[in-house]
C-alpha cells in the first residue's frame, strides 16, 4: 500500500470538510483512472469511505446549526394573531 493511503484514524477525524472533500475527490479520481493494484484499489475504497464520512458528519453539523438557528429565529418572532 502506499503512504498516500495510509492515514493513522485520528487524523482522518482532525481534517476540515474542504480537505475532506479535496482528499475524497482525489481518490475517486484515483480509482476511476485505474491501474492500481487489487490491494492499493482496496485501500483507495476504504479511504474514500472515512472520508466520506468525515464530510457527511460535518454536513449533518451544519444542517443541525442552520435548523437550530431558524429554530430560535421563530421563536423570537411575536405570533402574528
Amino acid at each position: 500500500m502506499t503512504s498516500e493511503v495510509d492515514e493513522t484514524p485520528g487524523m482522518t477525524e482532525a481534517l476540515g470538510y474542504e480537505q475532506a472533500r479535496d482528499e475524497l475527490i482525489e481518490v475517486v479520481r484515483r480509482l476511476e483512472a485505474g491501474g492500481t493494484t487489487l490491494e492499493e484499489s482496496l485501500a483507495l475504497w476504504e479511504r474514500g469511505e472515512e472520508l466520506a464520512k468525515v464530510c457527511r458528519r460535518w454536513l449533518d453539523g451544519a444542517r443541525a446549526r442552520l435548523d437550530a438557528a431558524l429554530a430560535e429565529e421563530t421563536s423570537d418572532e411575536p405570533d402574528a394573531e
